[in-house]
């Protein structure tokens, strides 16, 4: 049957037109391209109708399209680069979000912020909360909620920073408080609490569940943060931020944390004031909301400077970052390190009745039958002496528990380890560990310092003996004016001193050369030092320009007295002990221009077990003094210098201090100012006596004190004394001390004579 030449398939067409003698006509690729230009006008989806196909190419053949115009460059490249700005958006917006798993329990969370530690974090809170948790969540809530301040102090172990991090979480994503500062001791500990809360955001799953206006755009960076400038949603700019010191939750419209921020910070930081962020709609927030993590360390809770330093960082400039006339919530957790540090303070309500302090501890009540426990110390004590793991300790617990629990009440019954037996049994433990730590760490109630002597001054004692005598100022009654430099590798720290002939002493002047320019440092963190205002590239050159200037300074400069007058440093010590600095001190003290007058020094450890200064016999061209010597200049040297007990000299002051005001013998501080001497202070309490017996003599021997680096300025005090007593100081009935002659002193005349008696004896 002969084919129809109205619906021929195309491969039949095609065979059709090439057996013609002409050969090849067409092929499959050009009559599918043909079929695709002329549509349904030549046949079907499958079928080709040959006659209108002919039509159709005789009308292309005499009516030609016109010629089409080739693209420019720029066009192209304007096409090309719209092309990728739109797959750049699609690829750059997150899409549609997520619907909320579950709104109730979303919606019940927002008020109760005990359900929401519970069902959100459950590895994190796991064990049933104990009443003192239960007190503490609900004053959080009601700070955060209410724009209070709240601190607390829970044992070690007890969840308070997972606790006061989870509510700065909560305050965020409910819109509590669209702006959060996270604050800690150091500006490290606070980024790491703001990478706690990053990893929350980025892992947590019923985060992602019923906060995905917030969670998800998070979860599309997929921990890229180049990706957090371009994030778009619906084509708009999420304005996410998601840096180490700084997170932006994304712009979501209708999300309650819209924006929100959250900054870090450490207490030794300036950037408290100022803190502000502007949202895309002009409005600019300021933090409302301040979580303070453990804000002092063991080495500032020691210092009464640091301490006071950090109470008013704490009062200005963390309190005051929400701006004039708004409020601010502020949630301190904290841990008295010891009696009268920072966070004792902060929660003593007698003292800081804003703050609500509330300190909780591990066990409120101890067991009363002692006789047992002191039993089962030793049972657990021998078992961890032979390589054992105190089973025996516990054994011994579990046979008599119900006598050994009696009186006991404990905090948080549930808190013990998978080898003890009881909570009562976790608290001993930790107890027979350390006791200091525990009654530290766990009690809240840190055991009072056991270097401390009755006998000893505390700072806040020695700032407050001012005199009311302007800085630089002489006292009309004083009679010698003397100097010490104590040389350090950085800086010079110096003293100058007033007296009269009775030791009644006056501190008119104490510094540091290059000076720091702030009232609070230590030798450590020193910012301006000898390398940076000498031209000495070593540490003796260094050493040697700083000695010249600041002699220039104290030696050359006339001190007005309060009568009108003026007086000069009669003597100035220069501590020759520090290290390498020995030599170029006694070059300095030999070229020095106040060669006269500067001398160098040796403070001595004398203890109990050693010989006194004084016991020693005078050497010619020695001079011996009141528990100082000056031995006869070295010829390597080729100048005199001075020792002294140190041990006697540093009681002697700390006696001077302790002296009531206008009693002879006396030594108070310059100005009427007592904050201003705090560093002072701290230094002159840097060290603790212990009574030490010998010889068959009772003598202070000094200690440094662990927790305080700095002395320097005592050691000042110290030597600048030693020079008074070299000028002719000397208490009131009290002369400088000369070493008795042993026997009498004998003629060469005698002697002989004597002898001759002596053979006629015989």
């Amino acid at each position: 049957m002969p084919p129809d030449l109205r619906k021929l398939k195309p491969t039949v067409l095609c065979r059709l037109l090439n057996s013609t003698p002409l050969g090849e006509v067409i092929g499959e690729r050009q009559l599918l391209r043909h079929r695709n230009r002329a549509g349904r006008r030549i046949g079907d989806d499958k079928t080709v109708d040959f006659l209108r196909y002919l039509a159709w190419l005789v009308g292309v053949r005499h009516n030609p399209a016109p010629p089409r115009e080739e693209p420019s460059y720029e066009d192209l490249r304007e096409r090309a680069h719209h092309r990728n700005l739109l797959l750049s958006r699609a690829g750059r917006d997150i899409g549609e979000l997520p619907a909320v798993v579950n709104p109730e329990r979303k919606a019940r969370a927002a008020s109760d912020f005990r359900y929401f530690c519970e069902v959100y974090f459950p590895n994190a809170f796991h064990k049933r909360w104990s009443p003192d948790h239960l007190k503490i969540i609900a004053k959080i809530e009601k700070a955060v909620r209410t724009g209070g301040l709240f601190a607390h102090a829970m044992p070690r172990g007890s969840g308070k920073t997972t606790i006061t991090t989870v509510a700065a979480v909560w305050a965020l994503l409910y819109g509590w408080s669209p702006f959060v500062a996270l604050i800690a001791a150091s500006a490290e500990r606070a980024r790491s609490l703001l990478e706690n809360i990053k990893v929350w955001l980025e892992t947590n799953p019923l985060l992602l569940e019923d906060f995905p206006e917030v969670v998800y755009p998070i979860r599309k960076l997929g921990r890229i943060t180049n990706r957090q400038q371009g994030q778009l949603y619906h084509g708009e700019p999420t304005r996410i931020e998601w840096n180490a010191d700084k997170i932006v939750l994304p712009t979501i419209p209708g999300s309650a944390a819209i924006g929100g921020i959250m900054t870090t910070s450490g207490m030794k930081g300036s950037v408290f004031r100022g803190q502000n962020h502007v949202l895309a709609n002009g409005t600019v927030l300021r933090p409302k909301l301040a979580i303070v993590d453990d804000p002092q360390t063991t080495e500032s809770a020691c210092s009464l400077m640091q301490c006071r330093q950090r109470e008013h960082i704490l009062a200005s400039d963390i309190l005051g970052m929400a701006g004039p006339g708004e409020k601010i919530a502020s949630v301190v957790c904290c841990t008295v390190i010891r009696p009268g540090d920072m966070a004792d303070n902060l929660l003593d309500r007698d003292k800081h009745p804003d703050w609500n302090g509330e300190r909780t501890k591990l066990i409120y009540q101890f067991p009363t039958d002692d006789k047992l426990w002191t039993e089962y110390a030793e049972l657990r004590a021998n078992s961890l002496r032979n390589d054992g793991d105190g089973s025996p300790a516990t054994e011994f617990y579990r046979a008599n528990r119900d006598a050994m629990d009696a009186g006991a009440v404990v905090a948080w019954p549930e808190r013990f380890n998978s080898d003890e037996l009881s909570a009562i049994q976790h608290a001993m433990n930790l107890k027979l560990r350390n006791e200091a730590a525990f009654w530290s760490e766990y009690q809240n109630q840190p055991l009072a310092d056991e270097t401390a002597s009755r006998e000893e001054l505390t700072a806040d004692e020695i700032a407050n003996k001012v005199n009311r005598i302007e800085r630089g100022v002489v006292p009309i009654t004083a009679t010698r004016l003397t100097a010490f430099i104590d040389v350090q590798g950085t800086l010079l720290y110096y003293v100058v001193c007033a007296w009269d002939d009775a030791f009644t002493g006056w501190v008119i002047d104490y510094g540091t050369y290059p000076d720091q320019q702030r009232p609070y440092f230590t030798l450590r963190d020193a910012r301006l030092t000898l390398a940076h205002v000498t031209t000495a590239t070593g540490l003796e050159g260094q050493i040697y320009a700083g000695l010249k200037t600041l002699t220039h300074n104290l030696l050359d400069r006339p001190w007005v007295t309060a009568g009108g007058g003026a007086m000069r440093i009669e003597r100035c010590l220069i501590d020759a002990n520090w290290g390498e600095s020995s030599d170029v001190v006694y070059e300095f003290c030999r070229q020095s221009a106040h060669a006269a007058i500067v001398t160098p020094s040796h403070g001595k450890f004398v203890g109990a077990s050693s010989r006194t200064l004084t016991d020693r016999d005078k050497k010619p061209g020695e001079r011996h003094g009141w528990h100082w010597i000056m031995p006869f200049a070295r010829e390597k040297r080729g100048i005199r210098h001075v020792v002294y007990d140190t041990n006697f000299w540093k009681s002697f002051i700390h006696g001077r201090l302790a002296v009531a005001m206008g009693d002879r013998g006396c030594l108070s501080l310059f100005g009427d100012k007592p904050e201003l001497h705090q560093l002072f202070a701290d230094h002159l309490c840097a060290e603790y006596r212990v009574k030490v017996e010998g010889r068959g003599r009772t003598v202070d021997e000094w200690k440094h004190r662990p927790a305080r680096e700095d002395n320097h300025w005592f050691d000042g005090l110290v030597a600048s004394a030693v020079a008074a007593s070299m000028q002719g100081c000397n208490l009131e009935n009290v002369a400088p001390v000369e070493k008795p002659r042993t026997r009498p002193v004998v003629s060469f005349a005698q002697q002989r004579q004597e002898a001759r008696k002596n053979q006629r004896r015989r």
